[in-house]
């Protein structure tokens, strides 16, 4: 089969590898669609496993079942069209029993073991045994499940936020991840809800999103033009969806007192945010940070999706060959495109590709 390795930063190779084995409760998923995430921008542009390379990433990954190992036990069989999800947890240690499963003490780590960006992945037992692969609704295109699977960490931090119909939501960064936030606190019923962005480009067309409010950061003090709109109080609820510390200090003067500021985004290993604790001190803030979410947030985000009410297709805003990923990678680093998903199952021309 054919893969995309990466041996180290932004050295990216389009290689032929080993059909990969079969787990005696695992499956192996034929990848139809894979997400390029910022996650994986960052670890494909970066050093994320220094002398364990080569590695193959991608955790959006959709497609149709292969192969199934002896042990199975379920309902699915080889043919159906499924999602599969690259972590899940346990439902019984501590964490998982308190009600924060995003924070589970037996995450099974997809970092070290063969991710989406190829034509074929093993998924492991415990994905399987954890309900990890579900069925995709028969009208419903491989590429949606790259908005599904960002959408659970956004329902999530909205769940955790309360996010209502009497806040202000200011959402910093107008990428794929901004884009949903806006739209989903929307669908919350969200007041009013501003977008800060330093890329001009990015901005255009955000207002299909339910952006009522962009502010372009790299003319204007997003700071002062956030207060002014909010009457000198700042907004309520403040998501950072982009890895910048610069927002994360920013964030703190763009909340109200008493508001709430997610951190969202991750910044890149090794940088540290300044943050002036006695804005937290005498605003009374809560930050919290959010990845991934718990049971109910994924099957929000599914629902989202599978019942229309959420377009993917707003968010997915152009398909490429996986052979192609750098240029993919090139374009949403440039703002050319929200989102993209990467098809491992058509050559370079955009060609089918036989099994």
């Amino acid at each position: 089969m054919k893969a995309i390795l990466q041996y180290g930063p932004s050295d990216l190779r389009y290689e032929k590898i080993p059909y990969p084995e079969c787990e005696p409760g695992g499956m192996i998923l034929k990848v139809m669609a894979v997400g390029l995430c910022g996650s994986d921008i960052r670890n494909l542009t970066s050093d994320p496993l220094p002398g364990k390379y080569p590695h193959i990433w991608g955790h959006e990954h959709a497609g149709i079942i292969k192969e199934i190992g002896p042990e199975y036990k379920g309902d699915l069989k080889p043919g159906d069209r499924v999602i599969s999800w690259a972590v899940r947890p346990c439902g019984q240690c501590a964490e998982c029993r308190a009600g924060n499963s995003n924070y589970c003490l037996n995450w099974n780590e997809y970092t070290f073991r063969q991710g989406g960006f190829a034509q074929y992945m093993p998924i492991p037992q415990v994905i399987v045994e954890r309900d990890g692969v579900r069925k995709l609704p028969d009208d419903m295109p491989f590429d949606a499940f790259g908005v599904i699977e960002p959408m659970f960490s956004v329902c999530g931090c909205h769940e955790r936020m309360n996010i209502n119909f009497r806040d202000t939501v200011l959402i910093c960064g107008a990428g794929p991840l901004g884009c949903i936030h806006s739209r989903v606190a929307k669908i919350r019923g969200a007041k009013r809800v501003i977008m800060t962005e330093i890329s001009s480009a990015r901005l255009e067309g955000v207002e299909k999103f339910g952006v009522d409010v962009k502010i372009d950061a790299s003319k204007t003090d997003q700071i002062e033009e956030v207060l002014k709109l909010t009457g000198g109080r700042g907004a309520d609820k403040v998501i950072c969806a982009n890895p910048s510390t610069l927002s994360q200090q920013q964030a703190l003067k763009m909340a109200k007192p008493g508001g709430i500021i997610s951190f969202f985004g991750g910044v890149p290993k090794g940088v540290m945010t300044e943050i002036d604790s006695n804005i937290i001190h005498y605003k009374g803030l809560t930050i919290m940070g959010q990845t991934g979410g718990d049971a109910l947030a994924q099957d929000t985000a599914e629902d989202l999706i599978f019942s229309g009410r959420f377009d993917y297709r707003d968010i997915i805003t152009a398909t490429m060959p996986l052979c192609r990923i750098s240029e993919a990678i090139a374009k949403c680093k440039a703002g050319e495109e929200i989102k993209i998903s990467l098809h491992p199952w058509e050559d370079e021309n955009g060609n089918e590709i036989k099994e």
